[in-house]
């Protein structure tokens, strides 16, 4: 099993499955129906020791709480890291209404989510039957989220968009969501593998090396919760988004920071 084959397997388990697509049953209002939530994955895949695993157990960063790659899976060799965009529906959906998620992007985050489960069963299921230890450490039991109330800090022990930058798929925005060569409007995940893959090239220097800082996402949050000197404040994402979640339940998601900006589907050019 090859690069290629993971790739390949990721990709036709996204367009063949029926959870990318909105059913009938589900849908939140006749035009949700039969719309399709993601385009095609794009893939990096990095070194289970690399430095920056170190690092993000600084306390600046994410905290001791966060598990490197060995710490998950001892025998581990390759990070696999994913980035799933959604489809131009969802974006331009979401554009619409400055203050209120569109009913597709709720879609696009909830079943989304979902469908991104799905898959990272069935690429630890392929690997393990091809013969090689692996897992996915955002489904695995594991996973906790740790809650830092006095620094308005939501963090957990494995981070995929921390896991994104460390692979090469991108860097952050100042929403502190990241940003491909996809743009940043869509889902990310991550399996732990020990077959041995060639690993990607870092091709950025710094932690925000793709945003323009153009503050943009400033204006599209609707509860002003991003700023260039705090980034995104969580909290009051956090909270905005439980509003939406006791309106929509189960549903919920914003995402008015990733549309209708120059990162959104692509590197914004500087």
């Amino acid at each position: 099993m090859n690069k290629n084959d993971v790739i390949t397997l990721a990709t036709e388990f996204i367009d063949n499955a029926s959870a990318n697509y909105v059913s009938e049953e589900i849908a939140l209002h006749p035009g949700c129906v039969g719309m399709k939530i993601y385009e095609t994955p794009i893939f990096a895949f990095g070194s289970v020791d690399d430095e920056l695993y170190v690092k993000y157990k600084s306390s600046a960063i994410i905290g001791r709480h966060f598990l490197s790659p060995a710490e998950w899976l001892p025998s581990a060799k390759t990070v696999i890291s994913f980035f799933l965009p959604y489809t131009d529906k969802i974006k331009t959906a979401n554009s619409i209404d400055c203050c209120w998620p569109a009913d597709e992007w709720l879609h696009g985050r909830y079943e989304g989510q979902n469908l991104i489960k799905q898959l990272l069963e069935y690429l630890v299921n392929v690997m393990l039957e091809a013969g090689y230890e692996s897992l996915a450490p955002s489904i695995d039991k594991r996973t906790k989220i740790v809650i830092d109330k006095e620094n308005s800090k939501f963090t957990s022990n494995w981070s995929e968009r921390h896991v994104a930058y460390a692979c090469g798929l991108g860097t952050f925005g100042l929403s502190k969501g990241i940003i491909t060569e996809r743009g940043m409007c869509g889902r990310l995940g991550s399996v732990l593998t020990e077959l041995d893959l060639p690993k990607d090239s870092r091709d950025y220097d710094s932690i925000y090396e793709y945003c323009t800082m153009c503050g943009d996402c400033i204006d599209r949050c609707p509860v002003q919760a991003i700023s260039f000197e705090d980034g995104n404040k969580l909290s009051l994402c956090s909270d905005f988004l439980n509003d939406i979640k006791e309106k929509h339940n189960p549903r919920y998601g914003c995402g008015k920071c990733q549309v209708s900006v120059p990162c959104e589907s692509g590197i914004p050019i500087k």
